[in-house]
Parts: structure tokens; sequence; C-alpha cells
């Protein structure tokens, strides 16, 4: 079974920042699952059995050897959108998460082409689908 197409997903996505206004966006490489060369804050899927505070620390040392300092819940957000044709169905639970800047590196360099630091004034593109519809929602936070 495929999550997110034969059942609704459940993921975190986390915002990770340095403490000086610098959020951490990796670049989506051809080996992930969707929106390949899109930049994005960070996530992933919960497993069966595990927490939310569990993943969020497995992710964050998976992704980018990192572990929270300090983390803020922003709120939850039902996706709703098209993978390659098919409908998906996804519930995203947003953090902002503070990182030691000096720890981050890419752990995953297969799924990820680069790591960048970057204001929120001062985007990469293209962003990921979702990034949009996160920071209006959230924007009075960052």
């Amino acid at each position: 079974m495929n999550p997110g197409i034969d059942y609704p997903a459940i993921a975190i996505v986390f915002f990770c920042h340095d403490g000086n206004g610098n959020y951490l966006f990796s670049k989506r490489s051809q080996n992930c699952r969707d929106e390949n060369g899109c930049y994005d804050p960070g996530g992933g899927l919960l497993e069966l059995n595990e927490t939310i505070d569990q993943l969020l620390h497995r992710e964050l040392r998976e992704e980018y050897n990192a572990k929270p300092m300090k983390y803020e819940f922003l709120g939850m957000r039902e996706m709703h959108r098209l993978n390659k044709g098919q409908k998906t169905h996804w519930i995203a639970l947003d953090f902002k998460v503070l990182v030691n800047r000096s720890e981050v590196k890419n752990n995953e360099p297969h799924k990820f082409d680069e790591l960048i630091w970057r204001k929120m004034n001062d985007l990469p593109g293209p962003m990921h689908s979702q990034f949009q519809v996160a920071y209006e929602k959230y924007k009075e936070k960052f």
C-alpha cells in the first residue's frame, strides 16, 4: 500500500532555522517521490507505533544530522493534490525548529542535491507546491 494514495498519510514538515532569520531548504533530487528539483523545508512520514516527537527527532537526524534545540508546533494542514496524475491525501503537522547551524549537513545526498540557508524574503526556486500554502498560514511565526 502506498501512503497518501491508498490511505491518508501523516507526515511532519519542519522549518529549521538558526535563530537569526535564516531557514534551511533542501533541493529534492530525481530520486525523490515527487516534486523533483524543487526546494522544501524538510519532513517525513510517520511510521507505525512512532510518536510525533520521535518522528521529528528521527527525520531531523536522518536528513540534516541535526537535533532540535527548541521547537514549536505551528499547526496542521490537510493536503489534497495530484502527483503524476494520481490524487493524494496527506495530513501535515508543521513545526518551526531551532537547530545548531554548525551541525547541519546533507545526510541524504541520494535524496537532496543541496542544502541552502535563506531568509524568507529570499527563497530559492522553484519551491515545493505546498510551501506557499504553509507560508501563508504561518508567516507571522517565521
